[in-house]
């Protein structure tokens, strides 16, 4: 019952992933112990149903939860005190960097790898930081939540990629955070189909290049995720207009408790793997 409940609230952890911006929904699961078994479980669905769909029963669950009941305090938070809670979080990423970084190296480390990490930091960043120039705001229908739920998912097969920027750029965000908050089945139902598709298509693709190129796809991640603590601190997605003195202080606290709180999260990991 124990550890039910705690895939339960590692799913709920997981829809961090979904409704924070800058924050990847597969560097969560990386970093609770979980994205390499759920994306086998996905790219392998008849062969391992029997053996992995009670154990992701529970991480579905709290997925659901961390969704109906964390959008509502989180849209506030964000709303009343975004920079406070982006600092929190980029603090927490930070923290966990260390562990994500030893978790590349598993495999062995070639210096290139390194180089791949850099260039992925940089290209990466740039390109997100551009991206709002290249894609103008998307009318709200259907459509347009079908293409959310494929990056939400994309967002947990390809850890790094962090899907809520990319819809608060497109405009999208806001609107799905209330379909979230209400339950609205005319926005859920539609992410739902466009997540699960594009789960089912990508997880076999992602399993192979994991095969191929584990070091190399893993320092990738860890050189986005680089970018995107830095992206979600800087504007468009931070604004520091009429910023005080003691609210700047405030996220530097909260950042530096981030750290702590993200470093005692993958110390825990390593016990339990």
């Amino acid at each position: 019952m124990q550890r039910w409940l705690v895939r339960v609230l590692k799913g709920m952890v997981i829809a961090l992933g979904f409704i924070l911006p800058g924050v990847s929904g597969g560097v969560l699961a990386a970093i609770l112990g979980i994205y390499e078994r759920m994306l086998n479980f996905m790219a392998h669905v008849r062969t391992r149903w029997r053996q992995d769909f009670l154990y992701f029963l529970p991480v579905g669950i709290g997925g659901l939860l961390g969704l109906a009941l964390l959008s509502a305090p989180l849209e506030y938070l964000l709303n009343h005190y975004r920079l406070l809670v982006l600092w929190s979080f980029a603090g927490a990423m930070v923290g966990t960097l260390p562990n994500l970084y030893q978790t590349a190296g598993q495999q062995g480390r070639k210096m290139s790898d390194d180089i791949w990490m850099f260039a992925a930091a940089l290209i990466g960043g740039l390109g997100l930081f551009h991206l709002a120039a290249l894609t103008g705001p998307m009318p709200i229908n259907g459509w347009s939540w079908l293409l959310a739920g494929s990056l939400l998912a994309l967002g947990v097969i390809w850890p790094g990629l962090s899907p809520s920027n990319v819809l608060l750029y497109l405009g999208l965000f806001g609107p799905m955070l209330t379909g979230f908050k209400s339950l609205n089945w005319t926005v859920l139902l539609p992410i739902a189909v466009g997540g699960l598709v594009t789960l089912l298509l990508m997880s076999k693709v992602m399993v192979k290049i994991l095969e191929q190129a584990y070091s190399v796809v893993y320092h990738i991640i860890i050189g986005i995720v680089g970018a995107s603590i830095i992206l979600i601190l800087i504007p468009p997605v931070a604004n520091y207009n009429h910023t005080s003195v003691l609210e700047m202080v405030l996220c530097l606290l909260l950042f530096s408790l981030g750290i702590g709180l993200g470093w005692k999260m993958s110390q825990l990991e390593k016990r339990y793997k």
